[in-house]
């Protein structure tokens, strides 16, 4: 089992420690409900250092990354971050990912940590063109620092006007002490914030001056449990549960960073796929009744048939009800559709819902 650079600091903080992606991360401190608000109303801090980080550079890292990824990076400046993923060749997702534009002819992509090296070994099999490229995972580590909050908590950290860099854009610079590091306007908990990116040697300065410069602003360690069900708020895909290498990204609504301008992997079946619609599509629903759906129970008509699957759901702390993801067929897709969620012996009656769940 693998740890992050402040797997020490965790245990010293009395988070509770679980096996995940192959490392052994903080799951909770005061309990899930708790952090969970702390970054809706105000600020926290995860430790992702888990997460992939791979550099690609020099006069053909374009054409590799136009060649494996679904969304037009030609399109970046410096500055700027872009999601994407990679399809595979049978119609699935590899992975999904973030693009940073660091400099002209050099790009940081951000991938998961549980297809560090699958993604990898992906990615230097399409490499023919001969990009450089260097995987910098075990060496960088990775703070998210998510909340309203955030802007204000951290400003004295940086020189940087942290109220000027606008979603999915980034800059490189002092903070906390520390030179060149990446601070950017990304997250997963719709709640804004930043992510920092750091190497491991620097990571435990930059941690503990975020937490004294927060600590008037009530800023809390935050566990990858909380990041779930923020996550699953806002209707992002978490990969392994909502896509995978058998899941097709037009069904789980990623249509919209998958830009057909350009070849790439199984473009050409992916844009008829489109074109014609898919058969399943991903969903967010609410549950009409008390429950709390879950990964892999049964989704059903009002019949008791099976029509689909839960990817992941929850009971929503912002909410106070159970939610969810799921594929169905299409016609069951619009919103305010009505099917059930199959927990235990009961057919909870569920209502299909536009993403996100939950509104600020």
């Amino acid at each position: 089992m693998k740890s992050t650079a402040l797997t020490a600091t965790h245990e010293a903080l009395g988070a509770k420690l679980v096996p995940y992606a192959g490392f052994n991360m903080p799951v909770q401190y005061e309990g899930v409900s708790a952090e969970h608000e702390t970054v809706r109303k105000g600020v926290g801090v995860f430790d992702v250092s888990h997460m992939g980080e791979f550099l690609i550079e020099g006069p053909h890292a374009l054409e590799l990354i136009q060649k494996v990824c679904s969304n037009d990076a030609s399109k970046l400046t410096i500055g700027k971050a872009q999601y994407s993923y990679l399809p595979n060749e049978t119609g699935g997702i590899v992975d999904d990912l973030i693009i940073y534009k660091m400099k002209e002819e050099s790009y940081l992509l951000v991938v998961n940590a549980g297809n560090i090296e699958k993604d990898w070994n992906w990615i230097s099999s399409k490499n023919d063109v001969g990009a450089t490229m260097r995987d910098l995972s075990p060496d960088y580590s990775l703070l998210a620092i998510q909340g309203p909050k955030a802007v204000e908590a951290m400003q004295s950290l940086t020189s940087h006007d942290l109220s000027e860099i606008k979603f999915y854009n980034f800059v490189v610079g002092d903070f906390a002490g520390v030179e060149h590091v990446i601070i950017s306007a990304t997250g997963y908990t719709g709640s804004g914030g930043f992510e920092i990116y750091c190497k491991n040697s620097e990571v435990k300065q930059i941690w503990d001056k975020v937490f004294e410069a927060g600590a008037s602003y009530g800023i809390k360690p935050i566990g990858l449990a909380a990041r779930d069900t923020l996550r699953l708020e806002m209707g992002y895909c978490l990969y392994g549960n909502d896509i995978d290498e058998n899941t097709s990204p037009i069904a789980a609504g990623l249509g919209w960073v998958t830009k057909f301008t350009k070849e790439f992997t199984n473009s050409e079946a992916l844009k008829s796929e489109k074109e014609h619609g898919p058969e399943n599509k991903l969903v967010g629903f609410e549950l009409d009744d008390r429950g709390i759906p879950r990964h892999g129970y049964d989704i059903v008509d009002g019949n008791g048939n099976k029509i689909g699957v839960v990817t992941s759901g929850t009971m929503s702390p912002s909410l106070n009800k159970g939610i969810g993801l799921g594929y169905v067929p299409a016609i069951f897709a619009d919103a305010g559709s009505k099917i059930n969620i199959q927990i235990r012996k009961n057919a909870v009656p569920a209502t299909v819902v536009k993403t996100p769940f939950y509104k600020a």
